[in-house]
């Protein structure tokens, strides 16, 4: 038997590959293990198709099986299956000459994947070699499915390899790994399962860990969907969630073209992030054929859908050697790209067809879409169409889209309006929608300071642009047809005239000074005597808050200029205009408390320690005059 034993030396651009392989290539140890177990799933894979056509007597009753075991005592791990195995010629040829290749292109070319980290695996397939990165010695007995006689391949690493005769073996492979001083973990059953739960979970041949199967879960991603029952959707989602509840959407496809894909996506029934317990992180795994590739991927969705869980396997998707970052960038934006916009197509069907279960997601997660609206051009259109709002038209509680405000516009709209405020009792007494509400035209109520931010990046939707209330350039739509007339009567009756409103408004603007750039006359109030309009169309007030809690200290100058205007028709406006030219100083207080005022309902910043005094000035005056 001795004398059958025979020694070889890897070629010296061999040895260049393995030093690659061992030190620079893989960046976490552990992924030698799933390396070796995808390599025996493989080899299980084979035999299974080729016992289906030769139909092989050799150890026929062997089940398909991967089994490890692992010695703390020796500090060794043992990786075995009974797959299609190895004969000596197959041994020397997969193993003696690393990837079939002992070329200086092939150095050069792993070489550069190294530097690079691009795709090298799928053509040399050195993911065998990983293993030394743990392994000061390596042991592979096989035997081939054909029967022929088993034999044992053994390396160091160190530039040489020998090989002979292991009678005895069953069909499959062993590999015997002694392990390096700094590698004693891998010998412990605990960390091997953990190994196995996180990267080989869905390989779909039992892997038992001294005696016990450890990858109990099915890749039901893989299986037709009228083959799955909800207990086993619900089943997978805590797996893969690690939660104990169920979810609130569930979305399961495969797709052939532009790539092949498998997806089982999921909805959470919580927004972690809302309840204060920080930013998530992605929660959707890709795999390839069942193996782990990327643990919560940032890749293969947009940030703005991290709330989403579940996983993605695609065979098209070339990897780099290590199988930890993908190689073609044009393929992964194409996954990106078919993954994204079938889950927003998902969701609009949700919302179409159960609109009440909608609305519980955009309470729950409609922050990522306005995220995506803001963040993601590309998503942009279809991101718009699934908004909800609150709206002049709608019932308390009822929300809106912008599809439905479009299919309820006016004959002659062209814009959707929109204001911004705290509350929807807040807008509906502020001065914003007066004409609105005269008018009959409908007004979409945005209620977080972040909706103006959004509506102003979406910027138009179907043609239609997106008009903020408060914007100092607003025009409205005429009256109805037919009671235009008599309308504008109504607006103009019981006004100052012409010319005491335009002294009016030149004391008003020199009056207020710097705070405020314009003082006109209003065409849009009906009862209020005043309100705050901004000048820069750009700059609503919900953004000017933001900008306000923002800033470290209060400072108007950094926010957008202001222009008041006023309501002719307004009594308090009218008395004005007559304190102005009987009582200097109490008008000028007047003045700036119905500025403070519209200020405050534009839910603005002001003095209040001035404004304070002031209204005590105001009420002695009151006061003696009774």
């Amino acid at each position: 038997m001795t004398e059958q034993v025979e020694t070889h030396e890897f070629q010296a651009e061999s040895r260049k590959v393995l030093d690659i392989v061992i030190n620079s290539l893989y960046t976490e140890r552990d992924i030698f293990v799933r390396e070796l177990v995808s390599n025996a799933a493989d080899a299980l894979e084979k035999f299974r198709h080729k016992s289906l056509v030769e139909k092989p007597e050799f150890d026929a009753h062997v089940p398909l099986e991967i089994t490890i075991d692992c010695d703390d005592k020796k500090h060794t791990l043992t990786i075995s299956d009974t797959g299609i195995g190895m004969n000596r010629q197959e041994l020397e040829t997969n193993l003696g000459t690393i990837a079939h290749s002992g070329s200086s292109q092939f150095w050069d070319q792993l070489a550069e994947a190294a530097r690079k980290d691009i795709n090298l695996i799928g053509q040399f397939g050195v993911g065998f070699y990983s293993a030394f990165m743990a392994a000061k010695k390596l042991r592979v007995q096989s035997r081939s499915w054909d029967g022929s006689e088993g034999h044992e391949w053994e390396s160091d690493g160190g530039g040489t390899y020998t090989i002979r005769p292991c009678p005895g073996l069953h069909r499959g492979t062993r590999i015997i790994i002694e392990l390096k001083d700094d590698a004693h973990e891998y010998a412990t059953k605990f960390t091997i399962e953990r190994i196995i739960k996180q990267y080989s979970s869905f390989v779909p041949f039992p892997i038992k860990v001294e005696g016990k199967t450890v990858n109990t879960v099915q890749a039901i991603w893989t299986r037709s969907r009228n083959e799955i029952s909800e207990e086993e959707y619900t089943e997978f989602y805590k797996f893969i969630a690690n939660t104990v509840d169920e979810p609130l959407y569930r979305l399961h496809f495969s797709a052939d073209a532009p790539l092949g894909i498998d997806a089982l996506l999921y909805v959470p029934k919580e927004n972690y992030e809302r309840l204060g317990m920080g930013r998530m992180q992605p929660g959707v795994n890709l795999y390839c054929q069942k193996v782990l590739i990327d643990q919560h991927s940032e890749n293969i969705l947009p940030d703005w859908l991290r709330f989403l869980k579940g996983v993605v396997d695609s065979q098209d998707l070339p990897l780099n050697i290590s199988r930890q970052t993908l190689q073609d960038n044009a393929l992964v934006v194409k996954l990106r790209r078919v993954l994204t916009k079938r889950f927003l197509k998902f969701l609009k069907e949700q919302a179409q067809s159960d609109a009440e279960k909608y609305k519980t997601f955009w309470q729950t997660f409609g922050i990522f879409i306005k995220e995506g609206v803001t963040t993601d051009f590309e998503y942009r259109d279809e991101l718009g169409g699934l908004l909800r709002f609150a709206s002049s038209k709608s019932d308390n509680g009822a929300l809106v889209s912008l599809d439905d405000y479009i299919g309820r516009m006016r004959e002659g709209q062209s814009e959707i309006y929109f204001i911004n405020g705290p509350s929807r009792t807040a807008l509906e007494h502020g001065p914003y929608v007066e004409m609105f509400r005269k008018r009959d035209i409908e007004i979409i109520y945005t209620l977080e300071p972040i909706d103006d931010f959004v509506l102003n990046h979406l910027g138009e939707y179907d043609g239609k642009k997106l008009v903020s209330a408060d914007r100092a350039d607003l025009r409205l739509p005429p009256a109805e047809t037919g009671t235009t007339e008599e309308q504008a009567e109504d607006e103009k009756k019981e006004a100052l005239e012409t010319d005491k409103v335009t002294a009016l408004c030149s004391w008003l603007r020199e009056v207020l000074g710097e705070r405020v750039q314009e003082v006109v006359a209003s065409d849009r109030l009906v009862d209020s005597p005043a309100m705050i309009v901004n000048a820069d169309s750009y700059m609503t007030s919900s953004m000017e808050r933001v900008l306000q809690a923002n800033a470290q200290e209060e400072n108007l100058t950094m926010t957008g200029k202001k222009n008041m205007e006023i309501n002719p028709a307004n009594e308090l406006i009218k008395k004005l205009s007559h304190l102005r030219e009987s009582d200097q100083d109490f008008a000028r207080d007047v003045a700036w408390q119905i500025f403070d005022n519209a200020m405050i309902q534009a839910g603005l910043l002001v003095d209040s320690q001035q404004m304070v005094s002031r209204s005590y000035r105001i009420l002695e005056k009151v006061a003696e005059g009774d």
